[in-house]
């Protein structure tokens, strides 16, 4: 039985005896090794892992960090939390927030969360406020809000988040037995790679870190903000993003890059990942793996060992499987079919 990663990273969080912990089990996902992507990289067998955070327990690697932004809630008499979400951090915050007793109230853009995130939220009990904008506009609502006496704010804003979401670093370490070269990883809000690098430093390890963002949606890779942001990878259509600085910091201290990939090729990485090796993530998340190929298709992908992080399940976005609809025979109860 998994005791979750605060139990098992504890000596390397900020948490003391006095913390209760809130914990569904989180952590401990799989790095799998993914020769066909790398083949599509150019890359030699051997050469690419996928860390694949679509198994922590509400599908997201949200997950990490509200379990200790949670628990740090209640340690601080915390009687509710909130946070603004394109999906995924609305699904962690409302089931954590119901595993602890604690109201959770959500800021989520009008017609722009996913099915799968939204039905999450709702089934954990989440109070919703649906916002006539994007992202930013809701994240600012949110932070008004949560000068509300008693509410903690649990965005990627909150450092505890931070904390919890390095451990993925940690874990990729130990799973690999070193460092890898080169960490590829979808960027929206850029919590995450902020994140991974600090993991990273912390243990001493110094990967290239390629982050990654929707054309449409790339304010880091422009040098300024997007005021409309627009991707069908939901989950980073953020036109402004928190941990601005420490995505650049990442970037610049790892000698890495901050690049930007198209829909399609979002698109393509995502049915190459389910079809060739079985992995089903979120459009999102194949961020990372469409910016490894659109590096390879230019003979510029990075040697060594890459991990590409997958940051979703793909069934928190089940809409986007309509673009692939399969070809359906027919037949009656009893009929032959030829294979």
């Amino acid at each position: 039985m998994s005791q979750g990663l605060i139990a098992r990273w504890r000596d390397r969080l900020p948490v003391t005896a006095r913390t209760p912990i809130v914990t569904l089990g989180e952590g401990s996902t799989p790095l799998v090794q993914a020769d066909r992507v790398a083949k599509a990289a150019g890359l030699p067998p051997g050469s690419v892992f996928l860390k694949i955070e679509g198994a922590n327990p509400t599908g997201s690697f949200k997950d990490r960090g509200m379990t200790l932004a949670i628990s740090k809630a209640v340690e601080a008499g915390a009687t509710g939390v909130l946070c603004a979400s394109t999906g995924n951090t609305s699904a962690s915050a409302a089931a954590y927030a119901a595993r602890a007793g604690l109201r959770c109230v959500v800021f989520l853009p009008k017609g722009k969360v996913a099915a799968g995130k939204l039905s999450q939220a709702v089934m954990h009990g989440a109070e919703i406020v649906e916002v006539a904008g994007n992202f930013d506009q809701a994240l600012v609502m949110a932070n008004e809000a949560a000068k509300t006496k008693g509410f903690a704010l649990v965005n990627s804003s909150n450092p505890f988040r931070i904390e919890g979401q390095k451990t993925a670093a940690f874990e990729i370490l130990e799973q690999l037995g070193r460092a890898p070269d080169n960490h590829f990883i979808p960027v929206g809000n850029a919590g995450n790679i902020t994140a991974y690098w600090k993991g990273y430093k912390e243990s001493g390890a110094k990967p290239r870190m390629y982050g990654w963002q929707a054309a449409g949606a790339a304010p880091l890779v422009s040098g300024k903000a997007v005021l409309n942001p627009t991707t069908l990878a939901t989950a980073i259509r953020i036109g402004c993003p928190v941990s601005w600085n420490g995505a650049i910091a990442a970037r610049d201290e790892s000698g890495g890059m901050i690049g930007k990939v198209t829909d399609g090729e979002i698109l393509a990485a995502y049915r190459l990942l389910a079809t060739r090796e079985g992995v089903f993530c979120e459009p999102s998340s194949a961020a990372s793996v469409a910016g490894l190929l659109k590096l390879g298709k230019n003979g510029k992908a990075p040697r060594g060992v890459t991990v590409c992080v997958l940051t979703g399940n793909g069934l928190k976005d089940p809409g986007i499987t309509a673009r692939f609809a399969p070809k359906i025979r027919r037949v009656r109860a009893g009929g032959a079919i030829k294979l």
